[in-house]
């Protein structure tokens, strides 16, 4: 059995004496903890005796009075304080909220050395450490009967749960969500303070760290080794704590069965990229692929394209894990910094998307295929809707559902306009190797400034006076002509819209949507 702190008290060599909080003196010490971190009770796991020489102790009453109320909800056992050391005075309310609590607080007499107390209460449990063993043997037992079961991930965590004593959960650490389809959400709360949790914090492995409680119970977040991304939430009765060892080992078993999952799903993801990538270049047989889909759980009549950038772009990688979390059949390829992804149009496609791209996402999303004769089509059209979503600074867009601007409503709008003025300028650099179509944008974006355009480009003044001298020959305009103009500037925004910032101007409209390089903006 664990000792408590009452019986650490009348170990006669370790002179302990008691300041406040005698009414826990029963509280049972799994382990010793020393830290003079300001926030100590976000680096223990509950049970512990922490000791500090108060080299960070606070100084105001209700400081001192809230570190007493974090290490009580964290479920420490005790405090014990160095005497005559760095400790400043402690205040009546730290006192009378440890007597309220029943939170034990201790003086440890100069010079006693804090491992002498962890020693006593090493040896007091030697039972409990054969105990742990068993424990730790039918932990590791669990993931190879799991396996060769091959049941759900649902039922490993809650043999693992029923093993430790307490609920556990792993989610996912940038959105709070369960990691594995079919296991029980987080409490809202606790969802968002996971999502809360610093970049430092995230990065610490092996850290354990305080959530807020959930009714009487007492929140962990634990690493998972080698799954920076996934997290161990353990739901438990603050007075008795989780053992910290054993919840590492648990940790352990999940992360090898996150490692097997993940192979799985790569295995997955590099199939559906595969058939993409294929169907993107124009290069598929419609009665196959439709088949293919079939196996996936996939039809085209129900299912959308949508094309999409982040910020973030370990999030883009990490996006048909998500999918898959929430039970979504789909195809998923990042290339040149877009996420292609072919879903059904589910009413939770557009929350799902977007959670699990981040506040920087833009989403574009074509109208329903209907069949995959008109892929190419869905293919411009998420596109085009990306683009809205880009210049209007918003996370989704569908095709279709947007305000027209500029007046065009339309991938065709938009097409139509753009053979109609600039299709002899974009013919001409294909041909030509130039930069015609880039300089005019240029031009327009300087408010048709010789010199100002000509500093942008990084260019001679009299380069872009050929230059755009040459783009109104060839499209038969006028640019000092206010209708020629205005003509023209609608035209580069259409193009802007139509060729995604991953294409070249000069790049055809043609079915083979292969990416070429990224035109350079002027300036850049």
């Amino acid at each position: 059995m664990a000792i408590t702190v009452g019986e650490l008290v009348e170990i006669p060599h370790l002179r302990l004496d008691v300041y406040s909080g005698a009414s826990g003196l029963g509280r049972e010490v799994t382990w010793t903890h020393t830290s003079d971190l300001p926030e100590p009770w976000r680096w223990v796991t509950g049970g512990e005796f922490l000791m500090t020489n108060g080299m960070s102790f606070p100084k105001s009453a209700k400081e001192q009075a809230d570190l007493v109320r974090h290490l009580a909800d964290a479920g420490v056992a005790g405090l014990g304080i160095g005497e005559n050391m760095y400790c400043p005075r402690l205040t009546a309310a730290f006192t009378r909220t440890s007597d309220e609590l029943g939170f034990p607080v201790l003086w440890i007499r100069y010079p006693l050395p804090f491992v002498a107390i962890s020693r006593s209460v090493a040896e007091a449990t030697l039972v409990d450490q054969s105990q742990r063993l068993g424990r730790t043997v039918r932990i590791y037992d669990l993931i190879r009967r799991h396996t060769a079961r091959g049941a759900a991930p649902a039922d490993l965590l809650s043999a693992l749960a029923r093993e430790l004593g307490c609920e556990i959960q792993v989610c996912d650490r940038a959105t709070g969500e369960p990691w594995f389809p079919g296991t029980q959400p987080l409490d809202a709360t606790l969802s968002d303070a996971v999502v809360a949790l610093s970049e430092a914090s995230k990065n610490v492995a092996g850290g354990a760290y305080g959530l807020p409680s959930v009714g009487d119970r007492a929140a962990m977040l634990t690493d998972i080794p080698r799954h920076a991304g996934a997290a161990l939430v353990t739901l438990s009765d603050p007075r008795v704590g989780v053992d910290p060892i054993q919840l590492q080992h648990a940790a352990t078993v999940i992360a090898i069965e996150l490692s097997q999952t993940q192979l799985m799903l790569e295995h997955e993801r590099r199939y559906g990229s595969g058939l993409l990538t294929q169907m993107l270049e124009g290069r598929m047989d419609i009665a196959g692929v439709t088949a293919q889909l079939a196996d996936l759980g996939l039809k085209p009549e129900s299912a959308v394209l949508v094309a999409a950038r982040s910020e973030e772009p370990e999030r883009m990688l990490e996006l048909h894990n998500s999918l898959w979390r929430h039970t979504l059949p789909y195809l998923c390829l990042v290339r040149m910094g877009t996420a292609h992804v072919l879903v059904p149009d589910d009413p939770d496609t557009d929350s799902v998307l977007s959670r699990a791209l981040g506040p920087t996402a833009r989403i574009g999303i074509s109208r329903t295929l209907g069949s995959l004769a008109r892929f190419q089509d869905a293919a411009r059209e998420a596109l085009w809707a990306l683009s809205i979503a880009e210049r209007r600074e918003t996370i989704v867009s569908r095709y279709g559902s947007a305000v027209p601007w500029v007046g065009l409503s339309s991938v065709a709008d938009a097409q139509t306009l753009v053979d109609r003025i600039l299709r002899p300028v974009l013919d001409y650099d294909e041909q030509h190797n130039s930069r015609l179509v880039e300089t005019l944008d240029a031009f327009l974006q300087n408010q048709r400034s010789w010199q100002q355009t000509a500093q942008a480009m990084h260019i001679h003044r009299q380069t872009v006076m050929y230059r755009i001298r040459k783009v109104e020959a060839l499209t038969s305009r006028d640019l000092a002509d206010t209708n020629s103009l205005s003509e023209l500037w609608l035209a580069v925004r259409a193009a802007e819209l139509l060729y995604s910032r991953d294409r070249d101007w000069s790049e055809s409209t043609d079915d083979n949507l292969k990416p070429t390089p990224r035109r350079r903006r002027p300036g850049g």
